[in-house]
């Protein structure tokens, strides 16, 4: 297993709640991990996004943050390094990824018209609902079989695309949005390939071609470890490929800009970029600092060419690897092959005695939570399903699954063992997981702010 190319140098420590201390967090919380406190967590694998611990040499830059309103040195730090990176003509700095998704949405969406994607992850969905689209799956049939080893399940089907474009219904594609890695199903990357062809028919029939790259270093990675002809290439270079490829992007900068906050917009169009830049000055600051101090700035700048770092890529993949190797010999599947920034438990698989209606995959998580202090986020019917007027559950999701997010040079050996074992004990004797019932939720992105219940035998 590759060693991670750095060492720890500032730590801080974390709770270790007793049994009765964590039964009494979950039941004030509404029994909605988001709700509980971070100094209730023992190991937080709620999400990847901005929970990254950052180098040495970012805080040092940080220290030369300029924190002019307007045309700051950081600014143009961050310019440089994000324009060499990504070759585009007109950048946009924000304060995050839904930010630049927003401004990005109000510019090229209207009313009645389809955003397609391999797969909208929850904002990215709320915001093309919230700019009166319809946001709409074309993820590639491969997927669907959470077993099978096939190496780009990210994909999007082209043949569904193709039939989209040139359909009845193709005049009302307004955009098509590429998220790599695919977030949404399983932590899956995009091969080359795939975005070449999206790429062309997108050109042929005249729509927009824009990527959603928060994770465009682990998605390199993952092109050159498994898609023939990219393992000599470096992770910069195939990120610069998949960037060429595309129109624009949108990138939140917490997850792969090695950051706590942070996000861009890149663009080709100059028309495009004039709407967006207006926008972004009317709602997140002027269009050198978009929300984001010069401190930041600076950490982003460095961040970036950190992240794409052979050595850094390599270490952090093998340790998902092999914490997915661990569940998986305790007896609980997870979606294969493994990513990077997650893994994705079978929690349907797990837990039999509980149906849909239950909510397997929050009734793991919860479980979690009670025996090992342990943090994530159910990807199942409770974010999926359709509800009706009394919180019922009337279409559940394809799949129960729990993503475990795992935070960038945060967690060692130790912590993800930790995980595994309080896994393998759930599994040991997995009908002790209760199902759960919904209490109230709010209109829109469900799982962030709903209360529960446990549902007593």
């Amino acid at each position: 297993m590759p060693l991670p190319p750095y060492r720890i140098k500032v730590v801080e420590p974390i709770p270790f709640l007793g049994p009765e201390e964590r039964a009494a967090a979950l039941h004030a919380a509404g029994y909605n991990p988001f709700n509980l406190r971070a100094d209730q967590i023992t190991v937080d694998l709620l999400s990847d996004s901005g929970t990254g611990a950052t180098s040495a040499a970012q805080e040092a830059a940080a220290a030369l943050g300029d924190e002019s309103y307007a045309g700051a040195r950081s600014w143009f730090r961050f310019r440089d390094e994000l324009a060499e990176l990504t070759g585009y003509p007109h950048l946009l700095p924000v304060h995050q990824g839904r930010a630049g998704e927003r401004i990005l949405f109000g510019a090229l969406l209207r009313p009645g018209q389809i955003c397609v994607s391999n797969t909208h992850f929850d904002t990215t969905h709320a915001n093309v609902e919230l700019a009166g689209a319809e946001p709409r799956d074309l993820p590639c049939p491969e997927a669907l079989d959470l077993d099978s080893p096939d190496p780009f399940k990210g994909n999007i089907d082209l043949t569904a695309l193709a039939e989209l474009l040139s359909g009845p219904e193709g005049g009302r594609v307004g955009l098509v949005l590429m998220t790599i890695t695919n977030n949404g199903l399983g932590a899956q990357p995009v091969s080359m390939a795939n975005l070449e062809a999206a790429h062309a028919l997108c050109r042929e029939h005249g729509v927009p071609f824009f990527l959603d790259a928060a994770r465009f270093a682990e998605n390199a990675w993952l092109v050159r470890e498994r898609e023939p002809g990219y393992h000599d290439w470096t992770p910069r270079a195939i990120a610069r490929q998949a960037f060429d490829l595309a129109d624009g992007c949108v990138i939140s900068l917490k997850k792969d800009g090695l950051s706590n906050i942070g996000g861009c917009l890149g663009l080709r169009d100059d028309d495009l970029y004039a709407r967006c830049e207006a926008n972004l000055i009317a709602t997140e600051g002027f269009s050198t600092y978009g929300g984001l101090s010069g401190r930041d700035l600076e950490r982003l700048a460095v961040g970036l060419r950190e992240v794409v770092e052979p050595a850094y890529l390599a270490a952090r993949a093998a340790a998902t690897a092999r914490l997915a190797q661990l569940i998986n010999d305790a007896g609980v599947d997870t979606v294969q092959p493994a990513g990077i920034h997650a893994l994705y438990l079978n929690a349907g698989r797990l837990l039999p005695h509980l149906t849909p209606a239950e909510f397997p995959g929050h009734s793991l998580g919860c479980r979690l939570f009670l025996d090992g202090g342990i943090r994530c986020a159910e990807l199942g019917s409770l974010y999926l399903g359709t509800m009706d007027e009394r919180h019922r559950l009337v279409t559940p999701a394809p799949f129960e699954l729990v993503r475990l997010a795992i935070p960038r040079r945060v967690y060692g050996q130790e912590h993800l063992d930790h995980v595994a074992e309080t896994l393998a004990a759930i599994a040991k004797d997995p009908e002790r997981v209760s199902g759960y019932r919904i209490v109230s939720t709010p209109p829109m992105l469900r799982h962030f702010k709903v209360r529960l219940e446990p549902i007593r035998p």
